[in-house]
């Protein structure tokens, strides 16, 4: 497991599950020349690309009331018309927008493997898509390719033994047990440091150990482990009591690991600094100064060892735990891990546990989509520099750096027009605003992945290969000044986020296309679409979260004691509110695991409506339709959260996501607007139009 905490600082956007929008659906094919070396030109037959999502008048559902329920209204005849498709287990903007790009990067991949010839990037896309696309030589292969970690694990007959193991895995970037890896400090942002984070649960939550709601997947998985032993050559009888003994083992780590909600609403978790000396005297069974030293990092005058129960705790297991335990947790975890690379078997148990039995999930997804999946994890960057060439516009990137800047104009207008914020916070606050970075589609700077040497020969090889490349680099990070023209996210993907560590804002390439972005539309749409994604991170600096870091990104406070207490009761009438909402199933939200979210949502809607009144001030309102500009904004708005879930998905989100269910977003930032009210007419008492003392005003 990689660490990736600024990608899980990182508060995405609108979240589907994961520049320039393309030319029109029926475009023809875009061409990018040979580049300097020779390569073959890429093209790309958008006729063959799904479509897109765009917000119809055709949509509207006038058997339902806007002022009762704009999601139903909006979105409704939609839903209704677009179930979950078998290979997935949610079905919105966000996925239609990631089939568009996936098909793209099909393309991509096709003529990288293609080239005999090719070098660099195209020849790392190339290798992963021919190997993985080798179904033949994958299922002749077998288990053969990790027996030689099967065969280690199975020496293990003492605690020093299971810590060189650890230790010596973990070097590989196989580490099940915990995430370490490279990150900002949070006290000086300019500086790496190493972080060492809890892991080593093979399912969601802490909660799905103990809660009774969730007992049914606790056993489902434990009935998962024992296939996967037995998958792996352990006799069935003997299978099932070591499954018995995995799930114990990770019941114990469970209990002293913190869950999603805490995790998620609490930055600091993942900040506690301590010597060399103090955490090899918390975890005497496995020192660090040991383990900074196996995976080729200096001695740290500090790295930051968050969740120390955690850690503590796994020192008492390597002294108290019978070896026979943790070779078959080591055992399980190597095997689910290479699951979706090795043959048909062990790849039709993963899926029917993470895919059907966690999430509803009808039907594996084609090979060809999986293995794109595999180049998006593994070298997702190299893949990016393919797909800028050929989906990305110069001219809508422009056009977006437009929008962010109108939308900044109006956040600072928000912030200086604050009521109930002192002027030394508010100045603050500007000085923060004042260094925001927007990044719009793809790096400045491509990554270098010379030194990842890949192969037609083994499509896990090719995985293996790349995760240690890539643990490896991530880890010559430590000790050294932030790249801060590092992305967290690929090109190719349909999403968002904000950096607090960095304050940066970054949108790649493949979001910005219909509902969010789109060149043909007018004002409203963009506005309430792009716009409010834009308004949405730039907000997240202001969340219950991003508040607590600086202009610079350090991780300060910066506020008054009396506007810290009126910051917290506005947001705690957010969580009230969206405690009160519940899914047609009985499920919950909770308002609190999803705060940082409906702070931001709230914020950059009201922002990017803002910014759409300055920008059409003085210009006549073309009505479509019948619908006036702000209507257009608010059901655009709307179309970019239509979404369906399967229920266990859902279920799953609830306990995990820090997003609320699509349709709660959709109703929960309009209700606390007068401008929503006053578009579509709702009156006091409508369900839209929250009462003055719960409506939530916050940035």
């Amino acid at each position: 497991m990689l660490l990736s905490l600024a990608v899980a600082l990182a508060l995405s956007a609108c979240s589907g599950d994961k520049a320039d929008a393309p030319a029109a659906d029926d475009a023809p094919a875009a061409t990018a020349d040979a580049d300097a070396n020779g390569a073959k030109a890429l093209t790309l037959d958008e006729s063959k690309l799904p479509p897109v999502n765009r917000f119809q008048f055709a949509d509207i559902d006038d058997s339902k009331n806007v002022c009762t329920d704009l999601n139903a209204y909006a979105n409704s005849k939609w839903l209704a018309a677009n179930p979950v498709p078998g290979d997935r287990t949610s079905w919105g903007a966000f996925e239609m927008l990631d089939e568009r790009s996936v098909g793209v990067q099909h393309q991509l991949a096709e003529q990288a493997a293609a080239d005999a010839d090719a070098t660099g990037v195209e020849k790392i896309v190339g290798d992963f898509w021919a190997t993985g696309m080798d179904e033949a030589r994958i299922n002749e292969q077998g288990i053969a390719p990790i027996q030689d970690r099967l065969d280690a694990i199975a020496r293990l007959d003492s605690q020093d033994a299971i810590a060189d193991y650890l230790r010596s895995s973990a070097a590989k970037g196989e580490n099940m047990l915990f995430g370490f890896g490279a990150e900002a400090d949070f006290k000086d942002s300019s500086m790496n440091m190493a972080y060492a984070m809890q892991g080593g649960l093979g399912l969601p939550d802490k909660g799905y150990y103990f809660d009774a709601d969730k007992k049914d997947k606790l056993d489902a998985y434990e009935k998962h482990v024992a296939k996967t032993l037995e998958l792996s050559g352990i006799p069935a009888a003997d299978a099932a009591d070591q499954a018995k003994a995995v799930v114990a083992f990770e019941t114990r780590l469970a209990k002293v690991s913190k869950s999603s909600e805490e995790m998620s609403r609490d930055v600091s978790l993942y900040y506690n600094p301590v010597t060399m000396e103090e955490a090899d005297k918390l975890t005497p069974n496995f020192p660090w100064t040991k383990f900074f030293e196996s995976q080729g990092v200096a001695p740290q005058e500090k790295f930051s060892l968050a969740i120390p129960a955690f850690h503590e705790e796994v020192s008492k297991m390597l002294a108290d735990t019978a070896p026979s335990t943790w070779q078959a947790y080591l055992r399980f975890h190597t095997v689910d891990g290479a699951a979706p690379y090795l043959s048909d078997a062990f790849v039709e148990e993963n899926y029917n546990f993470y895919g059907k039995a966690m999430r509803g999930q009808e039907e594996i997804k084609p090979r060809w989509k999986r293995v794109l999946g595999t180049i998006e994890s593994d070298a997702g960057e190299a893949m990016g520099q393919l797909y800028v060439k050929v989906a990305f516009s110069p001219d809508a990137k422009a056009k977006m750096e437009d929008l962010v800047k109108n939308l900044s104009v109006a956040l600072k207008a928000r912030i200086e027009k604050l009521e109930w914020m002192s002027d030394d916070t508010k100045q603050k606050a500007i000085a923060k605003w004042e260094t925001f970075t927007p990044k719009i589609g793809y790096p400045d700077k491509w990554r270098d992945w010379s030194g990842l040497d890949t192969s037609r020969d083994s499509y896990i090889g090719n995985v293996l290969a790349a995760t240690e490349f890539n643990y490896k680099w991530d880890l010559s990070k430590i000790g050294k000044p932030v790249d801060k023209t590092e992305w967290g996210m690929t090109p190719q993907t349909v999403n968002a986020y904000y950096n607090p560590l960095q304050n940066e804002i970054v949108f790649p390439a493949a979001i910005l296309q219909p509902p969010f972005f789109d060149a043909n539309a007018d004002d409203a749409t963009n506005y309430g679409g792009i716009g409010a994604v834009i308004g949405h991170e730039m907000t997240h600096g202001y969340d219950d979260q991003g508040a607590r870091f600086g202009p610079t990104g350090n991780f300060e406070n910066w506020w008054t004691d009396d506007d810290a207490k009126g910051f917290a009761a506005r947001t705690g009438k957010l969580v009230d509110q969206f405690n009160g909402y519940t899914t047609d199933a009985g499920g919950k939200v909770n308002g609190k695991l999803t705060l940082g979210e409906n702070i931001a949502d709230l914020g950059g809607l009201n922002t990017a409506y803002d910014a759409m009144k300055v920008a059409t001030e003085g210009k006549d309102d073309p009505k479509t339709d019948g619908l006036t500009r702000d209507q257009r904004f608010f059901l655009n708005w709307a179309t970019v959260w239509r979404r369906n879930f399967t229920p266990d998905e859902l279920k799953v989100r609830l306990t995990t996501d820090p997003h609320a269910p699509a349709n709660f977003r959709a109703i929960g930032t309009p209700s606390n607007m007068p401008a929503f009210a006053e578009a579509f007419g709702c009156k006091a008492g409508d369900a839209m139009v929250r009462g003055d003392d719960e409506k939530v005003v916050i940035w």
